[in-house]
């Protein structure tokens, strides 16, 4: 049987909290730029990554993309769990038979398949080359979500008792999928510490080197904010000893969680040149045409700056070469003027 949505009766879902004291309005106002937050940043790097080519052809991009729909969703997501009076657990209160926190899940498995596409990458480059095509990626992909809403919609139509052994069972392997995030973390660490070091120096070098950077920083900080829900979850389970709230905006645990979806994002921008410059040219850049002017001005000049300064060396290794050592210093002297 469906359970899960109980929406109050009188006059629709009352707001999180009842504005009594100052720490109402914070937590209110929390929870509001939260979801904003997140939704502007984790959408931007969904429309910069989709609508360029060159980044949506590559797995490791097309496993950033599938994080930042999610946490995009995340973002919408918190604008009715952290604002109105919301209770996913049970007894539920105005819920969604869970299908809002699930999506923290999705991610959690993308992270696990990122993890092992990067390995794999890195450490066995043929066969990964040869395997690990784009539809097997986007499969992948696919599979986080039918995986997690398929669960979902199975425990949400066999009887309670059932649904609670479910629900007991996917905690236990909701803590081997961490256990595993974790041994691949390490790993990848290692891996990015000695592997890449010995390889000689080029740009597919830098690019598994930027990648590891990101995956390693993203899911120890995506691991940071949830295992506190984790382990309250399963001391409130298995020992009765966790802590229960009044809702879901009032459960630091479950923010926390909610959080990530603004992280991971700001992370995929922090280590990612190429995805800064995709969403510079394909939204902020559109949005607000002065700023790019100004950052595309300011590229031409250094490009401009770059070939002064190329053609000037040339000059001077030709002066050298005809043993022209005044004419060399007066050319420097005249090119050192002329740039300042």
């Amino acid at each position: 049987m469906l359970y899960g949505l109980n929406i109050t009766d009188a006059g629709g879902v009352p707001l999180a909290v009842d504005f009594d004291s100052p720490l109402d309005y914070l937590i209110f106002i929390f929870q509001l730029l939260l979801g904003t937050a997140a939704v502007l940043l984790s959408g931007t790097v969904t429309i910069g990554i989709l609508a360029t080519e060159t980044l949506r052809i590559q797995n490791r991009f097309i496993f950033m993309v599938n994080t930042s729909i999610c946490d995009t969703l995340v973002g919408f997501s918190v604008y009715y769990l952290g604002l109105f009076d919301v209770y996913e657990g049970y007894p539920s209160r105005n819920a969604t038979y869970t299908i809002l926190p699930s999506l923290l899940g999705i991610n959690l498995l993308t992270f696990l398949f990122a993890q092992f596409d990067r390995y794999m990458a890195i450490c066995y480059p043929f066969i990964y080359s040869r395997f690990i095509t784009r539809p097997i990626v986007v499969g992948i992909n696919v599979y986080c979500w039918a995986h997690v809403f398929g669960v979902l919609l199975v425990r949400n139509v066999i009887p309670i008792s059932k649904a609670t052994d479910l629900f007991v069972f996917s905690i236990l392997y909701l803590q081997l999928v961490i256990l595993t995030k974790v041994i691949m973390t390490i790993k990848l660490y290692f891996v990015a510490k000695y592997q890449l070091e010995r390889d000689p120096p080029s740009a597919e070098r830098d690019s598994k080197k930027e990648s590891l950077k990101i995956i390693f920083f993203v899911v120890v900080i995506f691991l940071l904010l949830w295992i506190p829900s984790i382990i309250n979850i399963v001391l409130r389970l298995m020992f009765g000893m966790g802590m229960n709230f009044v809702n879901e905006a009032l459960n630091p645990f479950a923010t926390l969680a909610r959080l990530s979806a603004v992280c991971t994002s700001a992370v995929y921008v922090w280590g990612s040149p190429a995805l800064r410059e995709a969403m510079r040219r394909t939204v902020w850049g559109r949005v607000c045409p002065r700023c790019n002017r100004r950052v595309g001005s300011s590229q031409e000049k250094g490009e401009a700056l770059g070939q002064f300064g190329c053609r000037r060396w040339i000059n001077l290794q030709r002066l050298k070469q005809t043993n022209k050592p005044q004419a060399c210093l007066m050319i420097f002297s005249f090119s050192g003027k002329s740039t300042s």
